[in-house]
């Protein structure tokens, strides 16, 4: 179950949807929605309502370096959005209290 769930995508997009019970994490790319499910209620404890996923597709990228012109491309990446039942929440960030 550990090696479905990466990480949470903390971007600026991604917290906006935090008042709305919505959590964007980085996933297997291999997984579906009901293992996405299992994993998430097995780890945080807490109701799943909806989940939507989606695949983010591979950017080509190019450098210049002594030997050349190098290519290549970044990785596959899955994410999937998270909406929780009423009244519960994600403590995605610890110690992010507006200190």
């Amino acid at each position: 179950m550990i090696d479905i769930i990466k990480r949470p995508v903390v971007t600026e997009k991604a917290m906006k949807l935090g008042h709305l019970r919505q959590y964007v994490f980085e996933v297997n790319p291999n997984a579906n929605k009901i293992e996405i499910r299992k994993a998430l209620e097995a780890m945080f404890e807490v109701d799943v309502i909806s989940i939507r996923t989606t695949r983010v597709k591979p950017k080509v990228k190019s450098r210049f370096t002594r030997k050349g012109l190098m290519r290549g491309k970044t990785a596959l990446r899955k994410k999937a959005y998270i909406t929780l039942k009423e009244g519960q929440t994600i403590e995605l960030v610890a110690g992010a209290t507006g200190e």
